[in-house]
Parts: structure tokens; C-alpha cells; sequence
């Protein structure tokens, strides 16, 4: 479900223009659906809600914090990566008890500050990591509370780049050493290991992955409460997929609860879900303007003003996304149940950005209506690692970001300035 649609022959954010958008904040700029994401979060807190999960944004999928401030105004809490992430989520209004904090090389300060703040949990990588926590919470006199992240040896059939459930990842301890890890740790004095985590990639399209994780870190958690270990919660992660429109289509949430609820029912521990992409992916659009056209050899190719800098998805994950015109003639005007029928009249064309780089592109060999010089593109399902991944590559300026509530569009994040670019080098 996303409230981009096409009416009266061209593209709305819920009640707003696209073309309107593109006129008042120029391109490319980053359009969000407040109502979208809103919308998103109560679907997996519905399709969950027999087992009362506590649900944590990841941030990095999309971090601008008036999209945080919607979420944490729904009561959801945020999975962070670094300090940084840390840092936006407070600013947004997070519950810091309400915050786990992931990712495999957590510096000395950044865990001081989870601290300071009193998140709820550390999810925890290595052995090393356990023991520099415990360090520093000792040091400043606190107690810190953690989940060991466990290598359930599953694969998610996702992106090698984004495939974190086999044993050759970099994340977490492998589920054969995690016994061995809680009856090390029993005892540390001023951390508490307390629970358990799993995240086995992003984005996966299949629900069995996530059923063979559950059970089997399930399992692992009635040895150790067997063993006399204090278990208080199961975290399953995230990395639900979401609709590119193309070749692979994910499953609704309730499909996964259906697959997973029975596994979690009942269970003496908590359970905290982790979505990112879930919740913004299809929240989320990119505008772009046509510059140019050209033809290389027997290619066409259409030259947009967002490149890998606005986008890198393409480039780094050979990632399909639906590209359409923003206002297509009559015979193209995509229905909500079909937006990936070919043009009726058309060209075959690479998309391309204005980036010094043969990569730098947003679709290859895309059949699309013929657009010009002026045009506006749309492309979609760009919310999720959209602008969080964007750069100032070859200088540019990152996009503005706008979020459209009803019929209101606000500018949430405005576009940077040529200044901007050499600020911080201004010492």
C-alpha cells in the first residue's frame, strides 16, 4: 500500500501534485507519504500485535527526523547503528528505553553515550565487544544491558552485499559458539546479557528463511534457560521485503506473522522486530527532471539530473526500480494494480545521471514512453536507503526531502547549497 497514485493523468502524493512539488522545490528531490508511513507501522504492529512486540525503526534506512518524530509520535522505538543514529532518534522525540543499538565496531565514545542516555540494549557482535562494554560501564559506574546477535546460518536468498545470515558474514557470533558465549559472560559484572538477537539480511522476499532462523535460535534459547541463563527477549530483526515491481514480489506482513506467530506465542521473553524498508520503502519517491537525450552506438540514452550520488542503489546493488513519467499521455497512465505493463508506444532507453562515472545510472534496457528535454520522471521506492545513502560525489549538492501530509507538502530537509559543500573545511 503507498498513496502515490495516478490521477486526473498524472501523479499525486496522497492529495498533492508531483509536478507541483517539482515546481516549488525543484529536482531531485526526495517526496515522502506521511500517511504511507503511518500506515506501515500500524501494519506490522496489527499483523504482531498477539505477541505485543516492541517495534524499533531502523534509522539508517531512512533517518530525516521528521519521519522519526511520525513514528515516535505512533510509539515506535529505533534501532540505531552509531552514535549519530543515536543522537537523530533522541532529537526525534525517541524513547531511549525504546532504543537498541546494532552494528558490529561501536567505538569507546559511542558506547559511553548509549549509556549516558540509558538505551535499552546493546545487541552484541563479539566477544571483544562484550568485554569493552562491560569496561566502560564499570568505569562510569553504570550497568549496561545486552542481546548477543546470533549467526543462525540461514540463507536469506537476498544481495550478497546484504546477506547477513550465513556464517562468512562479518555479524554476530555463530549459533554453534552462542552457549559457550552466555556461560563466559555469565557473570561479567557491570553487563548483563539478557537476551537474544537475529537479522539475516534485507530485503527478503521469502518467509521460509525466517522461519528456519526462529526456530532455530528458539531452540538455542530453551538450552540456555535450561542452563540457568535469564533470557528476557527475542529480537527477529527485520529486512522485510517491499514491492520494486519487478520479478520479485514480497509478501504482505501478515503472511510473515501468520509463518511466525505460532514459533513466538507464548514465549516466557519479549519479542522486538527491527523493519526499516518495510516501513519507507514504498513511503518514499525520487523526482527527477529530464536535461537531455543522446544516442551511443545503438543505445538511447535519457539524462536525468539525480545521479548514483542522489541514488546509488543501482549502481551498487544492480537494484530495479520503476521509473515513469510524472505525467505520461493517456495511453501510459499506469493503474495502481499494474504499474509495470510496458508502454504502449515507447523506446527502450538507459536511464542516466550526470555523474563522471560509467556506473552511475537508475535503469538499463527500460522500456519507457518517449519523454524530453523538461520532462519529470518518477522514481519509486526510493524511501528506503534513498537519501540515507546519498553523497556529495563530484560535488554535488544532496537532494532537498519534502513530506506530504493530506494536501500539505513541507520541505523536511531543504537542498544544499554550494556553501554548504565547503563549510566544514573552513577552519
Amino acid at each position: 500500500m503507498d498513496l502515490f497514485t495516478y490521477k486526473n493523468d498524472e501523479l499525486y502524493c496522497e492529495d498533492v501534485p508531483a509536478r507541483q512539488i517539482a515546481e516549488q522545490f525543484g529536482t531531485p528531490v526526495y517526496v515522502y507519504s506521511k500517511q504511507t508511513v503511518i500506515e506501515h507501522y500500524r501494519q506490522i504492529a496489527t499483523a504482531f500485535a498477539p505477541v505485543n512486540p516492541t517495534i524499533c525503526y531502523s534509522i539508517k534506512s531512512c533517518g530525516n527526523i521528521h519521519i522519526c518524530k511520525v513514528l515516535a509520535a505512533e510509539g515506535c522505538g529505533f534501532d540505531v547503528t552509531s552514535g549519530g543514529e543515536l543522537y537523530r532518534a533522541l532529537q526525534a522525540g525517541g524513547d531511549a528505553k525504546k532504543i537498541i543499538y546494532a552494528g558490529v565496531g561501536k567505538t569507546d565514545e559511542e558506547i559511553r553515550y548509549a549509556l549516558e542516555v540509558g538505551i535499552a540494549a546493546f545487541n552484541i557482535e563479539s566477544e571483544e565487544e562484550a568485554e569493552n562494554i562491560d569496561r566502560i560501564a564499570g568505569m562510569m559506574g553504570k550497568k549496561a544491558v545486552g542481546a548477543l546477535r546470533v549467526n543462525p546460518d540461514v540463507d536469506p536468498k537476498t544481495h550478497k552485499h546484504t546477506s547477513t545470515g550465513k556464517k562468512e558474514t562479518k555479524f554476530g557470533v555463530d549459533i554453534e559458539r552462542a552457549e559457550a558465549f552466555f556461560a563466559k559472560y555469565k557473570s561479567l559484572q557491570n553487563l548483563r546479557i539478557g537476551g537474544v538477537h537475529i537479522h539475516i539480511g534485507s530485503p527478503v522476499y521469502e518467509i521460509d528463511p525466517y522461519v528456519q532462523a526462529v526456530k532455530k535460535v528458539t531452540a538455542l534459547i530453551d538450552r540456555l534457560m535450561l542452563e540457568g541463563h535469564h533470557i528476557e527477549w527475542l529480537d527477529i530483526g527485520g529486512g522485510f521485503a517491499v514491492n520494486y515491481m519487478h520479478k520479485e514480489q514480497a509478501k504482505p506482513i501478515t503472511e510473515h506473522a501468520k509463518a511466525l506467530l505460532p514459533l513466538l506465542a507464548g514465549k516466557p521473553y519479549r519479542i522486538a522486530i527491527e523493519p526499516g524498508r518495510y516501513i519507507i520503502g514504498n513511503a518514499g519517491v525520487l523526482l527527477t527532471r529530464v536535461l537531455y537525450r543522446k544516442i551511443g552506438g545503438n543505445k538511447r540514452f535519457v539524462i536525468v539530473d539525480a545521479g548514483m550520488n542522489d541514488l546509488i542503489r543501482p549502481a551498487l546493488y544492480d537494484s530495479y526500480h520503476y521509473i515513469w513519467p510524472v505525467r505520461p499521455d493517456a495511453a501510459n497512465v499506469p493503474t495502481e494494480r499494474n504499474r509495470e505493463h510496458l508502454p504502449r508506444s515507447g523506446e527502450i532507453v538507459d536511464v542516466v545521471g550526470p555523474i563522471c562515472e560509467s556506473s552511475d545510472y537508475l535503469a538499463k534496457d527500460r522500456p519507457l514512453p518517449v519523454v524530453k528535454r523538461d520532462d519529470l520522471l518518477c522514481v519509486f521506492t526510493a524511501g528506503a536507503y534513498g537519501f540515507a545513502m546519498s553523497s556529495n560525489y563530484n560535488n554535488r549538492r544532496r537532494a532537498a526531502e519534502v513530506m506530504v501530509d493530506g494536501g500539505k507538502a513541507q520541505l523536511i530537509r531543504r537542498r544544499e547549497t554550494w556553501e554548504d559543500l565547503v563549510a566544514a573545511e573552513r577552519v
